[in-house]
Order: structure tokens, then sequence, then C-alpha cells
């Protein structure tokens, strides 16, 4: 699994367009308030336990893609979902999938996560952080329901601030964190909290992607994702897995040559592919590298 850590850049509202792109999902799920937490704020102005219906459109499978999470740039031609921080602002025109690192913490916002809610970060026997030591990421605590429900206040209100700045949708990060946790979460905690969030994410009236873990995408519509961001799954072989469970609404990202011509070869008339550089820096920043098939 990859992640990357996103430049902040101010937020502004951005309106929805081309809803030709968009399929339709009816979704009626009740929202919650929380704490903005580290990376802006996003209030949704919805109070506990108000439930309201709301339209959610998920993509339409085949949209040619680009993600942008390491910093936007003018998507190039042709694009028509974008992929970015929840921290940019989203591109015109196009299908906007709001970045979230829902289940870890981003690595500059560790010492947020310690000093206002030392208590979900998730924390060996010996009362030490559990980290992400690939990419730096504490863990975050989804072992009780009454932690989860916290984190869910918290999370849901970064879900919130997507959907006012105009984005279309949510890639929720980490999804399989529970195997970074030293055995101290596992994939049911992972999939309560994902319930969670989904729940939150449509009563914002956002379609929420699962990022990663192939081995939950047959559990994916119980839990309440629309849709998949699946990296390497040319490389890994898991491209099948994703688009029978989500109809081919999968966006792919490749960081390797022989995964990308894999995925053109194997998947390229069904799922969205690209091939990023690692960092996928933005356009005219040195490493940039973008292709697709």
């Amino acid at each position: 699994m990859f992640q990357r850590v996103p430049r902040a850049l101010r937020r502004l509202t951005v309106a929805a367009a081309l809803c030709g792109v968009f399929g339709t999902v009816l979704s009626g799920c009740t929202g919650s308030g929380g704490s903005g937490g580290p990376g802006g704020s996003g209030a949704s102005g919805r109070g506990d336990g108000e439930t309201a219906p709301r339209e959610v459109r998920a993509p339409e499978p085949g949209l040619a893609f680009d993600y942008q999470i390491g910093g936007p740039y003018r998507p190039p031609a042709g694009v028509r979902a974008v992929s970015r921080d929840r921290t940019s602002e989203p591109a015109k025109g196009v299908y906007n999938i709001c970045y979230v690192n829902a289940f870890q913490a981003q690595p500059d916002a560790g010492d947020w996560w310690q000093e206002h809610h030392p208590d979900l970060v998730l924390r060996d026997a010996d009362g030490d952080p559990v980290v992400d030591r690939d990419w730096d990421e504490l863990v975050l605590d989804i072992s009780t329901r009454g932690k989860r429900a916290r984190l869910a206040r918290i999370v849901g209100e970064w879900i919130d601030g997507c959907a006012k700045d105009g984005f279309q949708a949510v890639e929720a990060d980490n999804l399989d964190s529970h195997e970074r946790s030293e055995g101290r979460l596992t994939a049911a905690d992972n999939i309560a909290f994902g319930k969670l969030i989904t729940a939150r994410a449509h009563a914002a009236g956002l379609a929420i992607g699962q990022k990663n873990a192939a081995e939950l995408a047959g559990q994916g519509r119980r839990i309440g994702f629309d849709f998949a961001v699946a990296e390497e799954c040319g490389q890994y072989d898991e491209c099948d897995v994703y688009a029978d469970a989500y109809d081919d609404r999968v966006f792919d990202i490749e960081y390797r040559t022989d995964g990308f011509d894999a995925a053109c070869e194997g998947w390229g008339d069904r799922v969205s592919v690209v091939l990023r550089d690692l960092d996928v820096v933005a356009r005219g920043e040195s490493g940039y590298r973008r292709r697709t098939c």
C-alpha cells in the first residue's frame, strides 16, 4: 500500500459540474458534529441525530482519471475524474474525489493527535504509539465502539468539509490499518468504523470509495462503499476483485510500468487506470510522471 503526504492548500467552495459523468445512488443516513482536527475544519451545520435522505452520485465506470493527492494542477485534456487531498480545491468541470486519511494520522498530524486525542492513538503494551513504519503514520484506535464513535465525529467533519467545498466523493485511506496494528485491531474493527464513515459521507451527499484492502472488497457494498480506489491492482493481480465488487467503478493507480502494462492489458477497457510517480507530485515538479492506457 502506498500513501502520500499531500501539501496543504487553501480551500474554496467550487460548484459541482458535468452531472452527465455521474451515476446515481440514493441513501439516507445520520450525520453528527465533530472536531475539525489537523489540516482545516469543515463544519456541516447538521446537529447530532438529524436524518435526511440525500442524493449521492457515484462515478461512472471507465472515467479518464488523474491522481493528484500530492499536489493539484490543471487536469490533463480528457480527464473526467480527479482525486485531491481534502485541503485542496476541487478541480473545475470534473468528478472530484476528496482524499481523507481516515484510519491513520498523516505524518505531520501526529503531534496534534497526541496533544488533543492521545487516547485515540493506538498503543502497544508499553503505552507507546503503534506506528505504520513505512509511512511514519500513527495508527488510530478503533478497537471499541466508543472510540470509533469519537473518531467518526472527527473524520466526519472532514468529510462534511469535502462536501462543503464541492467534492462529489471521498477516498477513505487505510481501511487495512488492522494489518499494521501489531495485532491490536481486527478486520471487524475496521469494517465497523468503515460503516460509520460511509454513513457520514452519504449523509453529506457524497459517494465514498474503498481504498485498497482487496480482501475486504467482497464486503465493500455492505460496509457502504460505492466504488474503489486501488493502488497497484495490476501489479498484484487484484483488479478483478475490485471490478467485480463495484461493477467496474474502480480507479487504479500504478507506480511501476510492469503493473501498469498488466492493468491496461487485462482491465484497461473496464476500469480507470493511470500510471503515476510514487510521490504523485504536481505536473512541472521534478519526478512527475503520468501515463494512461
